[in-house]
């Protein structure tokens, strides 16, 4: 319908521009059907390249949104968290007297904490009572310091945390909003470590605490044993002290 009305106005300007030559002059012959196919491949030239700058449009903008996809995160609290972490750590390696080790505990237990034989002595029943006191001391004392840097680890999670979240609903393309949930991820794992290390260290302190009760009760009774057999007034104060 469009090209019959191109070519009817063609036709209306070819005879509005009809013109009688005189004599002498060439006769100018206007054709309508060539003017109009000219008139249309014009168009068709002009709509491929229209078509062209809106795909190179496209391509632009999907090359800003591949940059902003692969735009890394300006915000980091990873250095921050591998510092709490390893301070939490510092402090469990620190442990006082029994350790964290398999081999020493294994050798307290045969030691120090062992049951009392009758071939032991006096001094010595004495001895290990004061170590077990002492052990039982440090590992409270351990696990209170593990409990006060936790505590001071608040404060700079709940920084972390803030700074991660703001990061994050700010975050321009895949790549940082990627990276903040990667680093609130870390910041689960660092505050679980915490809560292991703490819950780790009372436990610890509890333990050797029911250890040391459990082997002044069994070193009380072969005091009793003793007194018993030698029919004296023999007093195991000394060590009950420690119970």
């Amino acid at each position: 319908m469009n090209r019959l009305r191109r070519l009817s106005a063609a036709s209306l300007i070819a005879i509005a521009l009809v013109h009688v030559p005189r004599d002498g002059e060439a006769l100018i012959v206007f054709d309508p059907n060539n003017y109009v196919q000219n008139v249309l491949t014009a168009a068709r030239e002009l709509q491929q390249i229209n078509n062209q700058i809106t795909s190179l449009q496209n391509q632009a903008q999907m090359l800003i949104n591949q940059a902003r996809n692969l735009a890394s995160l300006p915000y980091s609290s990873l250095q921050q968290l591998e510092q709490s972490i390893q301070r939490t750590q510092q402090l469990l390696g620190q442990a006082q007297r029994i350790a964290y080790d398999v081999q020493q505990i294994d050798r307290a237990f045969s030691t120090t904490y062992a049951p009392a034989s009758s071939s032991m002595s006096d001094g010595g029943m004495v001895a290990n009572a004061q170590a077990r006191w002492q052990n039982s001391v440090a590992s409270l004392q351990d696990a209170m310091r593990v409990q006060a840097t936790v505590v001071g680890n608040l404060d700079t999670n709940r920084t972390q945390m803030s700074g991660l979240v703001t990061a994050s609903q700010g975050a321009s393309g895949a790549l940082q909003a990627s990276q903040a949930g990667n680093q609130l991820l870390a910041l689960q794992a660092q505050q679980l470590s915490d809560l292991t290390a703490s819950v780790v260290a009372q436990g610890r302190a509890q333990t050797l605490d029911a250890a040391q009760r459990a082997a002044a009760q069994d070193q009380g009774r072969e005091q009793l044993r003793r007194f018993l057999a030698q029919g004296q007034g023999y007093q195991p104060a000394t060590v009950q002290m420690f119970h």
